[in-house]
């Protein structure tokens, strides 16, 4: 039951964060459903179908997909419907930044803008509109549901027969680890620094001579992997998401302008700015990294081994030292501690890490142990080293009724919350009219 109970929310969960923008590329040809004034194109649910399809392979079989994504496009088109007459408002602030990200990940499966476009059937400056577009829905829709259900409690008494009708499927919780780090980035030695500078003078003339647009330099000569393909373009970004000369260079833009020479750990950089949506901004950039030497190198792990030894004999405080020297400026603001992706918990399932990672985690076996210094190397950007301590390791178990009940308390609640949701949507499915055609 535990997990036919996870298999649909996952599906609910598709369903109503599917970004519709790969039915902008094909022809509508037939209208499925009816919602009030608004319709329902086959296009809509062939492509989230297929999405659906895509991403998630253990639907391949099931047969009432098709008809369950349109159940939910009705739903969805319902509730926004009601959320839009309750005047519900949204953090436009969020949508921006959350629709970059998604516009990120987009992005990254196709070679070129001009490809992208291409096979969407979109202008890049429509496609970031349609992403902003289905998560202000999405994000008004669950703002109406916690507006309505927030006030939902649950008793001991509820959650102990939540646990007992569904103890026999229990989820078995995996091993969770809680980890802080310190990272450090080689130095750079004045002849890496000087190449760099002036390769970047040279593309900077370039650019002010206005024979390439700053998206033309930007695929042929940025060394950034993840923006040069898209002409520099980093979507809309926020302060603390940045490095602070970056972050620093780009607010003192005005719109459309382009910077001078700006230095970061990573290299030298041109940045232009090209708009703002409250307090995001949409920029771009050229990149010439610095290339780093194998004695830079050695000094980063000389440091951290320096930091590491005095920790474990007690002279220095870990979290500290993080604060004080690490290179990531989110864990480093947290004392070192590694938080789990889009989360703020501080607990991990070491599975979920990258392999080298994931070893190096794996080896630390007591609370209060640090790994020596390795160079690590992302699947993008330069190599860095880091150290790493084990704060607290909790072995794999069933759910235990006391020992976790916080999060069967959790459970039970977001269960009895779905369900009265479920109830409340039904009863808006009298309120507005509503035709199917045949699948």
């Amino acid at each position: 039951m535990k997990k036919a109970f996870h298999a649909v929310l996952s599906v609910i969960a598709v369903l109503l964060t599917m970004p519709s923008i790969l039915s902008a590329a094909v022809v509508a040809d037939k209208v499925v459903a009816v919602v009030g004034s608004e319709v329902v194109f086959k296009s809509e649910l062939d492509s989230r179908e297929l999405m659906a399809r895509m991403q998630y392979p253990e639907l391949k079989g099931d047969n009432s997909l098709r008809r369950t994504i349109l159940d939910n496009i009705i739903d969805q088109k319902i509730i926004l419907t009601k959320a839009k007459i309750d005047s519900v408002s949204i953090d436009e602030n969020a949508v921006t930044s959350m629709a970059a990200d998604r516009f990120r990940q987009l992005s990254g499966r196709f070679t070129s803008k001009e490809d992208m476009e291409r096979r969407l059937g979109r202008s890049v400056d429509a496609i970031r509109r349609d992403l902003a577009d289905e998560l202000r829905g999405q994000q008004m829709i669950e703002t109406l549901k916690r507006k309505k259900f927030s006030s939902v409690t649950i008793g001991y008494g509820e959650v102990m027969a939540f646990y007992r009708s569904n103890q026999a499927s229990m989820p078995d919780l995996p091993e969770e680890v809680s980890v802080s780090q310190i990272l450090k980035f080689p130095g750079v030695n004045s002849a890496s620094k000087a190449d760099a500078l002036k390769k970047i003078q040279e593309i900077q003339k370039k650019q002010e001579s206005g024979f390439l647009s700053f998206e033309e330099l930007a695929r042929r000569f940025s060394m950034d992997p993840g923006s040069a393909p898209l002409g520099g373009d980093l979507g809309f970004v926020q302060r603390g998401e940045l490095v602070k000369p970056f972050e620093d260079a780009v607010y003192a833009l005005k719109d459309g302008q382009v910077s001078g020479i700006v230095e970061t750990r990573y290299g030298y950089h041109i940045i232009q700015r090209l708009g703002r949506e409250g307090s995001s901004i949409h920029v771009r950039h050229i990149l010439v990294a610095f290339e780093r030497s194998g004695s830079d190198e050695g000094e980063a792990a000389a440091f951290l081994d320096a930091i590491r030894s005095k920790v474990l004999s007690g002279k220095v405080d870990f979290a500290m030292m993080a604060k004080n020297y690490s290179d990531d400026p989110v864990s480093a603001s947290l004392g070192g501690q590694v938080l789990a992706s889009g989360t703020s918990g501080k607990y991990l399932d070491p599975s979920m890490l990258r392999p080298q990672l994931r070893d190096i985690v794996n080896a630390l076996r007591t609370p209060g142990d640090i790994s020596r210094p390795t160079k690590i190397i992302p699947p993008k950007g330069d190599p860095f080293f880091g150290i790493f301590r084990l704060n607290d390791r909790i072995m794999p178990h069933v759910l235990d009724p006391e020992k976790d009940y916080p999060l069967l308390e959790q459970l039970a609640l977001d269960r009895k919350k779905q369900e009265l949701f479920d109830a409340w949507v039904k009863g808006l499915h009298k309120e507005v009219y509503i035709r199917r055609s045949d699948l």
